[in-house]
């Protein structure tokens, strides 16, 4: 009886917290879309609608719903989360992205939370064996996973966006929210496969190495025995623990980031496909059509008219 009496109270006071954490997003996030706050590294997306599946690269970082529900596909795997729970994107990754519950009357509300991977592999290191272990936990997982918050993750959050409304206190208290919140999250059911990326010398902390040279390097010609070299990697190895990350191969993935920066270009700066392809390592322009064709469902030119149109609407 007094088991379930601190189960009903704990639920309300989540529930209670995560009305405070939505009112607190609906206040920072007027408009739909991504916006940036007066906090480093904190996002803020609201979504009155679902949305069509769109591609983006998640970056390091934790994402946060509070209300709504979203998908996420990563290769071959897909994952649906919602309220009060949160994305960890352990290394930069290529997914498509699609909310699927929001309405005007109660939409998408998330926070992101990018992070640097330095941040980890210090806490990493300061916690030495305090942090909990998982017997028997693979050495290389998925990049992208999801966990639930729990009460101390979701106190951590609120105090975080309450410092939106007293700039004065950003500078000193921000880095020691985030710092709570990464803590929270190292010590929670996702802190293993993070730590696996933090430890230097294991297979997936080299995967996020290997990521790394490709993002500094897409628009080179890929070689994977460059590459492995790099890493301190066989090549099989390199590549059987590349696609448990990412769902894809070196190649895949490489493809993949040279077509986003390519529609990047294309949609911000204004270049024509032809100079796209050029500056992201394409050789050939009716080789880099196709491709994006069967990426993003469009060639080129037509794709970015839609997205500038959509983004007349949505303005």
């Amino acid at each position: 009886m007094l088991m379930e009496r601190r189960t009903t109270d704990n639920n309300r006071e989540m529930t209670s917290m995560g009305e405070t954490l939505a009112h607190r997003v609906l206040q920072w996030a007027p408009e739909q879309g991504l916006q940036d706050t007066a906090l480093e590294g904190v996002g803020l997306v609201r979504s009155d609608a679902p949305t069509h599946c769109m591609h983006t690269v998640y970056e390091p970082s934790l994402a946060f719903i509070v209300q709504g529900r979203k998908t996420v596909q990563l290769g071959d795997k897909e994952i649906t989360y919602g309220p009060l729970s949160y994305l960890v994107s352990a290394v930069h990754l290529p997914v498509l992205g699609q909310v699927v519950e929001a309405s005007p009357e109660h939409p998408y509300l998330g926070i992101k939370l990018t992070i640097d991977t330095r941040e980890v592999t210090d806490l990493v290191l300061e916690l030495g064996g305090k942090a909990p272990e998982v017997d028997a936990y693979p050495e290389v997982s998925c990049g992208l996973n999801v966990a639930r918050m729990d009460q101390g993750m979701l106190d951590a959050v609120n105090r975080l966006l309450g410092l939106l409304q007293a700039p004065a206190d950003v500078p000193i208290l921000a880095p020691l929210a985030r710092r709570e919140i990464i803590y929270r999250a190292l010590m929670g059911e996702m802190g293993p496969r993070m730590r696996t990326f933090a430890r230097v010398g294991s297979q997936a902390n080299r995967i996020s190495r290997a990521i790394a040279v490709l993002k500094d390097r897409f628009f080179e010609p890929l070689r994977i025995s460059d590459l492995a070299e790099q890493v301190n990697m066989s090549e099989s190895s390199l590549y059987h623990s590349f696609k448990q990350v990412t769902r894809m191969s070196p190649l895949q993935f490489q493809k993949k980031l040279r077509l986003h920066e390519a529609r990047r270009l294309m949609l911000s700066e204004g270049l024509e496909a032809a100079s796209a392809s050029y500056r992201v390592g394409y050789e050939s322009p009716s080789h880099f059509s196709r491709e994006y064709s069967r990426m993003f469902g469009a060639p080129p030119r037509a794709d970015v008219t839609k997205l500038r149109g959509e983004q007349r609407v949505t303005a």
